[in-house]
């Protein structure tokens, strides 16, 4: 639930780009966030400190969101996000949030009890005409928010001469997934750091099942996907999605290291788009400097640590 909050900005802006003609934004909106929320929001909150991530979120969540992430591959080859695409993914989220509801009736009575303790009382006191005046406003700040953000970031765009596609899954990405960044670094400092992870694996399933379902279901002719996003962007973001497999079985948490080293790839996923949106000299040298040397000594380091993790579990010396 608290993934569906901090989605909220993304579907604001991705509805509103589609709408308004700019289906590159909101496409990049949405996969720029979900590597955002992976590299940089993981990384800075493991770095504050270590995050345990639960037994439910590494043997269902997680891979639920590299599943749904190729998904939005598959439905993507033909180049558009239709009505049928946006049912699909819409329907999914509705059947999500049912088994996440289910879900939450089946913890410990302990869980429940403090839950309880910590909202419940607070939320009786409170007037609901009062809470749903904060809702609509809340909701109408978003929405003029929203055009704001996609005006500006159109004309930025247009400025620097890059493709509304790299300003979508960069200023934008960033700028919508500011409230994943305060909830999960927020939880992190107060010692609750499985939902620091939750949120970000949360919020990732919500950007594509709600967000994109929900915006190929309203734009007139569907949600054109640009090229570029199904050659790389997409494929980089199942691939940050595959990435928290070995580091979330590993002990079932995300150490500082591991947090660095995310930061690290999302800096130099920034970079290379840059570097290729300008067409800069050094992008070859760059490309072969991550492709053959530190793609790989990061896939060897996680195996080896997946790899001692398991012979741990089993009883093996490592």
């Amino acid at each position: 639930m608290v993934a569906l909050g901090t989605s909220s900005p993304e579907t604001a802006v991705s509805v509103g780009s589609a709408l308004g003609g700019q289906p590159d934004v909101g496409v990049g909106n949405v996969v720029g966030s979900n590597i955002f929320n992976v590299l940089f929001i993981l990384g800075v909150s493991a770095l504050v400190a270590p995050l345990v991530v639960s037994g439910r979120l590494v043997r269902i969540h997680a891979p639920l969101m590299v599943g749904v992430s190729v998904l939005l591959l598959v439905l993507s080859l033909d180049g558009n996000l239709g009505r049928l695409d946006g049912l699909l993914l819409f329907g999914g989220v509705i059947a999500y949030t049912l088994f996440a509801i289910w879900e939450s009736r089946r913890e410990p009575a302990e869980v429940s009890a403090a839950y309880e303790q910590e909202y419940g009382s607070g939320l009786r006191g409170q007037r609901i005409a009062v809470q749903v005046g904060f809702v609509v406003a809340g909701l109408a700040m978003l929405v003029v928010g929203s055009r704001w953000l996609v005006d500006g970031a159109v004309a930025i765009a247009s400025a620097v001469g890059v493709s509304e596609l790299i300003i979508g899954l960069t200023v934008v990405a960033a700028g919508t997934s500011l409230p994943e960044v305060a909830t999960s670094v927020l939880a992190a400092l107060r010692g609750e750091r499985e939902i620091a992870v939750g949120n970000v694996v949360g919020s990732c399933l919500f950007n594509i099942l709600a967000v994109l379902g929900l915006t190929s279901l309203v734009a007139p002719q569907g949600l054109n996907v640009a090229p570029a996003a199904i050659s790389f962007d997409i494929p980089v973001m199942i691939a940050t999605a595959v990435a928290c497999l070995p580091i979330f079985f590993t002990g079932h948490r995300i150490n500082r290291w591991e947090g660095l080293l995310f930061l690290g790839y999302y800096v130099a996923y920034v970079l290379y788009l840059f570097l290729d949106a300008t067409r800069h000299e050094a992008l070859p040298a760059f490309s072969f400097v991550m492709l053959a040397f530190v793609i790989p000594l990061t896939g060897i380091t996680l195996a080896v640590v997946a790899a001692r993790s398991l012979q741990r579990r089993i009883g093996r010396p490592a």
